[in-house]
């Protein structure tokens, strides 16, 4: 728990740089809405609230974590050819621009669909797997998923396939641009994975 912690501590402060840097540089929400138009709408909708589950809903989402996310796409630290090819086209700026306007949009709201799972899903959501020393997600993503802004993402409303697709990526080793999560999901069985994700999908 103490390497959790500490690896909680060295994210929250690189993540506040980030977002001291992002406030000291001008933010040009026409251009972000110029080039989410030109570069992102095709996979994340219009307003940033895919309605496809494979592609992660971006609307009203924090922008440190979007811009650390395009970071570290465009670095190779987060592995997807078709978002390395975006991102690689952006300089800081642009992911700052499109990442502020993004989170002035409203996110949608989702819904839980599997009502046998989600009272496990809320559990292990709230309370954690003190067994296996899995903290409660909601410890960093808040009780109703908005997250900590500069910190921790939002999930609320997330597609439940998108959220079980990345923990289980975490879990493999695939996704490796969280330690936090990776150990996280280490230890959770693949219907813990679906269980929580839908519930997560249902929080507003």
């Amino acid at each position: 728990m103490k390497t959790i912690a500490s690896l909680i501590g060295t994210a929250a402060l690189a993540l506040l740089s980030l977002s001291v840097h992002a406030q000291a540089a001008k933010i040009d929400l026409k251009k972000g809405a110029e080039l989410y138009g030109q570069v992102c709408v095709a996979c994340h909708a219009a307003d940033g609230n895919s309605t496809v589950a494979a592609n992660p809903k971006l609307a009203q989402q924090h922008p440190e974590y979007l811009v650390k996310q395009l970071q570290e796409y465009k670095s190779g630290k987060r592995a997807n050819a078709i978002m390395t090819g975006f991102a690689s086209a952006l300089s800081d700026d642009d992911m700052r621009n499109i990442a502020y306007w993004l989170a002035d949009q409203k996110g949608s709201t989702g819904f839980a669909r599997d009502k046998e799972l989600v009272t496990l899903g809320e559990r292990i959501y709230r309370g954690g797997l003190t067994d296996r020393r899995v903290a409660a997600c909601a410890g960093c993503h808040a009780p109703n998923g908005v997250g900590i802004p500069a910190q921790y993402p939002r999930l609320a409303g997330q597609h439940a396939e998108y959220t079980a697709a990345q923990m289980k990526a975490f879990r493999s080793g695939e996704r490796k641009n969280s330690l936090q999560m990776t150990q996280i999901a280490a230890h959770m069985t693949d219907k813990e994975i679906a269980a929580v994700s839908d519930y997560i999908a249902g929080l507003r």
